[in-house]
C-alpha cells in the first residue's frame, strides 16, 4: 500500500526540470501530500473509534488504489501533480493508524513492540520498493512510467488485504461512562509527551524522506555522473536507506519490549538528530562516507516510529486510542508537511538562483532541530519497567 509514498521524491530531480519548479515549489508538492495525509489520518482514525478499524482500513485501501491510478494517468504539471498527489494522501490515511489499532487488539503489551515493529517495517519495504521501481522506470520510460509502476502497488495491496482480513472481526470498543477525550488524552501527561515526540520525529523523518533522494542525486552529480544516471543511482541508494529503516523497525520495537520504551526512544532520537546536523555537509566527500552516514540516518530516523506507536497504545485506553492517534497524526504529519517546504526554501536561499543545489548543510540542520526536540521529549518520559524476567535472589 505504501509504494506511492516515495515516487515523487525519487523522480524529483527530473520533475524539477520537466515541470519548471523552484526548490520551494518542489517542496510544496511534498507539503501538499503530507498535509493531505495528516487530514486523512485524523478523519479515518476518529471514524475507526466509531465504526471499527477493519472496516475503515479496507475502505481506505480501495480509495488508495483508485487515487494512485488517477495520479499515474493525469499528473503532468506542477498543478496537476500537487492536486493529484494530495488526493493520493487523502485516500491513504485510513491504512496506517487503523493497522496499529488492529495490532493493538491482537497482541498483548509484552509482544506489541515487536509486532508493531514488523508493521512499520512493511511500510519501509514499500518505500524501498517505490524507490527501486521508480529509479528503474524513470530511466526506461520517464516519470510517467515511474508513476504507473508505483501505482500498481496499491492495486495489488488492496486485493491482498481483503483476502487476509476476511476472517478478522470488526471491533468497536465501548466507551466508559464519563470518560472523555480531554481527560483520556489531553490530561494524560505521558500521552501528550509521546504525541509531541512524534510531532518532532515526523518533522525530521518526513523532511528527510522528501529530500534525501535529491541530495544523493546531487552527490552523484558532483562525482561526475550524468543527470538521469544520478537520479537512478540515488533511487537505489535511498531505497537502501529505507531498508535500514526496515531493519530498525523490526529490531527496535522488539528491543523496547525488553529494555523499555524510554531508553530506546532517547538513544534513537539523539542519534538521528546528530545525523541530520552533519549529513548535508558531506557533499563532495567520498561516496562511502555519505552512504555510511546515510545508512545510520535511515536506521535511527525511523527506528523510533514503532516504539512511539506502541508506547501510545499503552498510555491510552482502547476506546480513545483512535482519537489519540488522530491527534498525533494531525500534529505529526502537519509538521511533516511544513518541513519539506522549509527545507526547499533554505535550499533556495543558500544556493544561486536557477542552479542545481550544491549547498545542502543548512537545509538538513532544520531537520536536526526536530530530532533534538524529539530527544528532549523522550528524556522527559518516566522510566518504564524492563519487561524481561529477572531471577529471584538466592
Amino acid at each position: 500500500m505504501t509504494s506511492m509514498f516515495m515516487t515523487y521524491a525519487a523522480t524529483l530531480p527530473v520533475l524539477r526540470a520537466e515541470w519548471g519548479m523552484t526548490a520551494t515549489a518542489a517542496g510544496s508538492i511534498s507539503t501538499g501530500f503530507q498535509a493531505g495525509y495528516a487530514v486523512s489520518l485524523v478523519f479515518f482514525s476518529a471514524l475507526a473509534d466509531r465504526v471499527g478499524a477493519r472496516r475503515v482500513f479496507l475502505g481506505s485501501a480501495w480509495l488508495s488504489a483508485v487515487s494512485g491510478l488517477l495520479f499515474a494517468a493525469f499528473a503532468r504539471s506542477y498543478l496537476t501533480g500537487l492536486v493529484l498527489y494530495t488526493l493520493v494522501a487523502l485516500s491513504q490515511g485510513g491504512t496506517y493508524t487503523t493497522a496499529i489499532m488492529l495490532f493493538a487488539d491482537r497482541y498483548p503489551p509484552a509482544r506489541r513492540g515487536a509486532a508493531v515493529g514488523w508493521l512499520i517495517a512493511s511500510s519501509s519495504a514499500g518505500y524501498a520498493l517505490s524507490l527501486v521501481v521508480s529509479g528503474a522506470a524513470v530511466r526506461a520510460g520517464g516519470y510517467p512510467l515511474a508513476f504507473l509502476a508505483s501505482a500498481l502497488g496499491p492495486v495489488l495491496g488492496v486485493v491482498i488485504v481483503w483476502l487476509v482480513l476476511r476472517a478478522t472481526p470488526n471491533v468497536v470498543h465501548p466507551r466508559h461512562e464519563g470518560a472523555r477525550f480531554g481527560t483520556a488524552v489531553l490530561g494524560n501527561r505521558p500521552a501528550v509527551r509521546l504525541i509531541l515526540g512524534y510531532t518532532f520525529h515526523s518533522w525530521e523523518l518526513l523532511g528527510m524522506w522528501a529530500w534525501t533522494p535529491a541530495f544523493v542525486a546531487a552527490v552523484f552529480a558532483v562525482s561526475g555522473e550524468g543527470s538521469l544516471r544520478a537520479v537512478e543511482l540515488a533511487s537505489y541508494v535511498s531505497a537502501a536507506f529505507h531498508l535500514m529503516g526496515l531493519l530498525a523497525s523490526t529490531s527496535m520495537g522488539r528491543l523496547s519490549d525488553g529494555l523499555g520504551r524510554r531508553v530506546v526512544l532517547l538513544g534513537l532520537a539523539a542519534t538521528s538528530a546528530v545525523c541530520s546536523l552533519v549529513f548535508g555537509w558531506l557533499i563532495g566527500l567520498p561516496l562511502a562516507v555519505v552512504f555510511a552516514v546515510g545508512a545510520l540516518y535511515g536506521f535511527a530516523a525511523l527506528g523510533d516510529s514503532p516504539v512511539l506507536s506502541t508506547a501510545l497504545t499503552e498510555a491510552v485506553d482502547p476506546p480513545h486510542l483512535g482519537a489519540a492517534l488522530a491527534l498525533r497524526s494531525f500534529m505529526g504529519f502537519g509538521a511533516g508537511a511544513v518541513a519539506p517546504i522549509v527545507f526547499g526554501r533554505v535550499l533556495d536561499v543558500t544556493n544561486p538562483p536557477g542552479a542545481s543545489p550544491t549547498a545542502w548543510g543548512w537545509a538538513f540542520v532544520t531537520l536536526g532541530a526536530g530530532g533534538l526536540a524529539a530527544a528532549w521529549c523522550a528524556r522527559g518520559l518516566a522510566p518504564d519497567r524492563v519487561r524481561t524476567t529477572r531471577p529471584a535472589p538466592m
